[in-house]
C-alpha cells in the first residue's frame, strides 16, 4: 500500500500565488501500513531552524494557526497539518477517526518526509491529544509537546458533559451540535467573527468526521482525555510537556502529573477555548520562550 500526501510551501505559495505543489510521499514503511490505512495530509512547511509541527482541533484546519505561523516561521522549520476529514485532508471512511488513526497519520508524515528528524509539536483541543498520543507511542518522532488546551486533564464531571455530547453528535445535525458546543467554551471578550468563523466552519464540514471524532477522545475505555485515565496517561509523558489551559483548578490538578523537570502546566484567563486566537501575542512570547529554554 502507498500513501500520497500534499505538501506545500507556505513561502513558495506567496512568492507563485498559485496552487500548492504535490509531494509524492515514499510508500507507507510496513509498520505502519499493517496497521491500517493512512490519509492525504495537507500540510505546508516554511522557515529554518528547530522543528516544529503545528496540530489544530476538532472541526477545525491549520489556518487556526493563522497568528502564530507568520511569528514561528521567522523563528523555526514550521509544518502545519490538516488533519483526515479536516480543512484539505483526505475525508476517510466511518469507523477511521479514532485517535489511533490520527496518530497514525502524523506517525507516517515524520517518518515519509522527515526520516531521522524529531519535531516539537503544537497542538490545539483534539491536536493536542493526538500529539501527547504520538510522543508516548514514539518518542524517537517527539522532542517536546505543547498543548494549548488539549484534549486531556478534564474532571469527569465535564467528561460526562462530553458523554452527551457524543450521544447528540450521533443523533443530530453534528455540525450544529459542535456550533452548539463552542458557544459554552469562549470567553466574553472573544471576538464575534471568530466565533461565526468556527460554527460555520463546523456547520459545512464533512458530518461523518465530526460525528466520529469527538467521542474516543473522552469516552470509552480507550479515552485518555477525562479522569483517572487521563491522570495515568499523562504521566506516562517522560518528555518537556507544556500545558495551557483556561481553567486553573484543572491546572492545579495536572501538574503533579508531569515528571519532567522543564515541563509546566499554566492557566490562561481571559481566553476562550482557542487560548492562541484569544491572546495570540502573549501565546506566541511564552511558547516561544519555552521552547528555546529546552
Amino acid at each position: 500500500m502507498e500513501m500520497q500526501q500534499f505538501g506545500m510551501s507556505r513561502r513558495s505559495w506567496l512568492k507563485q500565488t498559485a496552487a500548492a505543489a504535490l509531494v509524492a510521499a515514499s510508500p507507507v514503511p510496513s509498520a505502519i501500513a499493517a496497521s491500517g490505512l493512512t490519509a492525504k495530509l495537507f500540510f505546508t512547511e516554511a522557515g529554518t531552524g528547530e522543528n516544529l509541527m503545528f496540530l489544530h482541533g476538532w472541526t477545525a484546519d491549520s489556518n487556526d494557526w493563522i497568528w502564530q505561523l507568520p511569528y514561528f516561521e521567522s523563528k523555526y522549520r514550521v509544518i502545519a497539518v490538516d488533519l483526515r476529514g479536516h480543512g484539505r485532508s483526505e475525508v476517510m471512511p466511518s469507523g477511521a477517526y479514532k485517535p489511533d488513526d490520527y496518530v497514525r497519520d502524523i506517525e507516517s508524515l515524520i517518518t515519509t518526509h522527515y526520516p531521522n528528524q524529531k519535531f516539537i509539536l503544537v497542538g490545539h483541543s483534539m491536536g493536542g491529544q493526538i500529539a501527547a498520543r504520538l510522543a508516548v507511542k514514539r518518542p524517537d518522532l517527539v522532542k517536546a509537546v505543547v498543548s494549548v488546551d488539549g484534549s486531556l486533564g478534564f474532571s469527569d464531571k465535564v467528561g460526562a458533559a462530553f458523554a452527551d455530547v457524543t450521544e447528540n453528535l450521533q443523533s443530530a445535525d453534528p455540525g450544529m451540535v459542535a456550533a452548539a458546543l463552542f458557544k459554552q467554551v469562549y470567553d466574553p471578550a472573544t471576538d464575534p467573527a471568530l466565533q461565526s468563523w468556527h460554527a460555520r466552519r463546523a456547520i459545512g464540514m464533512e458530518k461523518i468526521a465530526v460525528r466520529e471524532s469527538f467521542g474516543p477522545l473522552f469516552v470509552g475505555p480507550d479515552q485518555v482525555g477525562v479522569g483517572e485515565a487521563s491522570a495515568e496517561f499523562c504521566k506516562r509523558l517522560a518528555l518537556p510537556f507544556y500545558h495551557l489551559c483556561r481553567n486553573p483548578t484543572q491546572a492545579d490538578r495536572m501538574r503533579p502529573w508531569f515528571s519532567n523537570a522543564k515541563s509546566k502546566v499554566d492557566a490562561w484567563p481571559h481566553a476562550g477555548h482557542w487560548i492562541m486566537q484569544d491572546r495570540k501575542d502573549d501565546v506566541n512570547a511564552a511558547v516561544a520562550s519555552w521552547i528555546d529554554a529546552l
